[in-house]
């Protein structure tokens, strides 16, 4: 979840037990600070998982046993063995233009119907809400300069959140290996990327792209700054991490902060849950509608 555009984390095979102990005392109270923190469901069944993950953050801060590094964690609120605990746990998959119908519902329910709205000044304002490192908002900005080239001299904002400030660095840093573009239709790379960039070993990200976006940490878990209301918001793959109570409060903190016709997408294994599922209707697949007309 970094705050997160998140995939479930693969398996790893296990470490030898012998080097540091891991009793179901450690995981619970690693399960429970994760919970309470973050909102991360772990389960039982992903002790031998947590144990692989965690053990190599043992070894890096010289924690003799798993009570102590339990104890360094809970000790200091501002300790960044906190956002590493976040990282280890949790697994950064994302592409550009990742659930592509997800895009083109922006574009045909959000964007087009309000082409002269916007060039006459109308404000309109995204949200990629756990933005990984920042293909989802770069996929975003390349959606709406595709329909509004003029959209830098417009009131058009992207705003795009993660609990990690590691990969927001790099999502700020907007420069990515060949091979992960490839997600990127053909007719809008050069939109996307500088001219400069074709055949090097990374892309960076235009400047014109860049300039909708801005970049913020938040813990999904915490009090938001933000105050909306938002015209599209995009959770996908995040709520996986949590229990349903979670995932249903944090779709109700979404709802609440669309605007009348806002869209809410989120990832292709989750569900709509909880009051939201009664206030938004569906609009899509994994993609649902606050109704009433949009200003």
């Amino acid at each position: 979840m970094t705050a997160l555009h998140r995939a479930h984390p693969a398996e790893e095979p296990d470490e030898p037990r012998g080097e540091i102990p891991f009793t179901k005392a450690d995981f619970a109270r690693i399960a429970a600070f994760a919970h309470r923190e973050y909102g991360l469901n772990l389960q039982e069944a992903k002790k031998d998982l947590v144990y692989s993950r965690l053990i190599k953050r043992l070894r890096k801060t010289g924690c003799p046993d798993f009570a102590s590094y339990c104890d360094q964690l809970e000790g200091d609120p501002n300790s960044p063995e906190r956002v590493e605990l976040i990282s280890a746990l949790t697994t950064n998959v994302t592409h550009f233009f990742r659930e592509e119908h997800h895009f083109r519902l922006l574009t045909e329910l959000i964007l087009k119907p309000r082409l002269d709205k916007l060039r006459a000044g109308q404000r309109l304002r995204i949200w990629s809400a756990g933005c990984s490192a920042g293909q989802e908002p770069y996929s975003m900005a390349a959606t709406i300069f595709d329909t509004l080239p003029e959209a830098p001299r417009m009131n058009i904002r992207i705003l795009a959140t993660d609990i990690d400030p590691a990969i927001l660095a790099k999502a700020r840093a907007a420069q990515y290996p060949a091979d992960e573009i490839k997600g990127v239709p053909d007719r809008l790379r050069g939109l996307m990327f500088e001219r400069d960039s074709p055949g090097a070993s990374t892309q960076q990200v235009s400047a014109r792209l860049r300039g909708l976006v801005h970049f913020a940490e938040l813990n999904l878990m915490t009090d938001w700054p933000v105050r909306g209301p938002f015209d599209a918001i995009f959770c996908r793959n995040v709520a996986i991490y949590f229990d349903k109570p979670t995932q249903a409060r944090l779709w109700q903190r979404f709802a609440a902060l669309l605007a009348p016709g806002g869209l809410l997408c989120i990832g292709h294994s989750e569900r709509l849950s909880g009051p939201a599922a009664d206030q938004l209707a569906t609009a899509g697949i994994t993609a649902y509608r606050r109704p009433g007309a949009a200003p």
